[in-house]
């Protein structure tokens, strides 16, 4: 008999809601992007979120339900992202998932959103399975992950200060585009010479695999704010091609060179910053060089959706790690943590 989960996903700015039949199929995926919101204000404004996470928590979740024809009756487990995020964003999914389960008896299951974020590639590509290395990149997080079995994760490395999707969504700022800036510098590279300048790439030595993007950061802002001293003229797309070049190249030499230590030979990405060509494409290449299987991401699966969190809350639910009605948002939340448990 087929197990349903129903999923909720609302630590940043995606209020969403899924479906999922046995973990790996995706029934229904509703999300209420803010997007367009927040670009007014240059990025998220958490307490913003916040409100307009109560305002479609509820809708959303019906119409997850509706899409997939079926009623809270028919759900096994609810799945909801408790932590890392923003605080008030997470204890609304929270909220609302602690409620539901409280009314109905159905067992509750805390998920962290970064292990649903790795979680996404077993929704796009169904026959993965552990062990693998799986890089993460997102606005928040930058990490090397080794993923030994479905509960066991192991943390290579991770960015030391910013992470590389808030790299790229402040340089584009700095440049004069919306948020999110991610897109807008993939773009541009595409046009542009990514080896017109030449970036630092800090912790490059070989064996360490943490991150740092403060200093790129650094970097590119003193390059503007030279040329707009001197009255020099700045190629936007040969700067965002520039810079990309400086991230991609140390996400996945890092990347490589874990896979090869600890003997690796499948590979997949994670997180928003995923979705970034420049670095799909150079994946992609370097897994061909090195014999890996690579798999990459689907774009929808790649934002903050509900369906990665209810693939993880399958997998936890089917070992036995259930949270009660203790259950509370955590903000700052190391991977395989037990703090599901509430």
């Amino acid at each position: 008999m087929s197990v349903l989960t129903l999923a909720i996903e609302s630590s940043c700015d995606e209020t969403s809601a899924a479906v999922l039949r046995d973990g790996r199929t995706v029934v229904s995926n509703v999300i209420s992007s803010q997007v367009p919101i927040h670009r007014k204000f240059g990025g998220v404004v958490p307490e913003v979120a916040s409100r307009h996470h109560i305002e479609q928590i509820l809708p959303v979740i019906d119409q997850a339900l509706e899409d997939a024809q079926v009623t809270l009756g028919d759900i096994d487990h609810i799945a909801v992202t408790y932590g890392p995020g923003l605080v008030g964003a997470l204890l609304v999914g929270v909220a609302a998932a602690k409620g539901l389960s409280f009314a109905t008896g159905i067992p509750l299951v805390g998920v962290h959103h970064m292990e649903g974020h790795i979680f996404a590639n077993f929704l796009a590509h169904p026959e993965l399975e552990p062990p693998f290395m799986s890089l993460v990149v997102s606005g928040g997080h930058t990490m090397i992950v080794l993923v030994k079995d479905y509960e066991s994760f192991e943390i290579l490395g991770q960015t030391r200060d910013d992470a590389a999707g808030e790299a790229f969504d402040k340089i584009a700022r700095v440049m004069g585009y919306p948020y999110p800036g991610g897109p807008h510098i993939d773009r541009l590279a595409k046009e542009g010479n990514p080896h017109a300048m030449n970036f630092p790439k800090a912790l490059n030595e070989s064996g360490n695999y943490d991150f740092s993007f403060s200093g790129l950061k650094s970097a590119v802002l003193n390059y503007l704010n030279e040329a707009k001293m001197k009255g020099l003229a700045i190629n936007d797309a040969d700067l965002a091609a520039s810079f990309q070049r400086a991230v991609v190249e140390v996400l996945v030499d890092k990347t490589r060179q874990a896979a090869r230590e600890y003997g690796q030979d499948i590979i997949t990405i994670a997180g928003g910053v995923s979705a970034n060509s420049g670095l799909q494409e150079a994946m992609a290449q370097m897994c061909q060089e090195e014999g890996f299987t690579y798999y990459g991401p689907d774009k929808i699966l790649s934002t903050d959706n509900a369906a990665m969190i209810g693939c993880r809350g399958y997998y936890m639910a089917k070992a036995g790690k259930f949270s009660g009605l203790r259950l509370n948002a955590k903000p700052s939340l190391p991977i395989g943590t037990n703090m599901w448990k509430g």
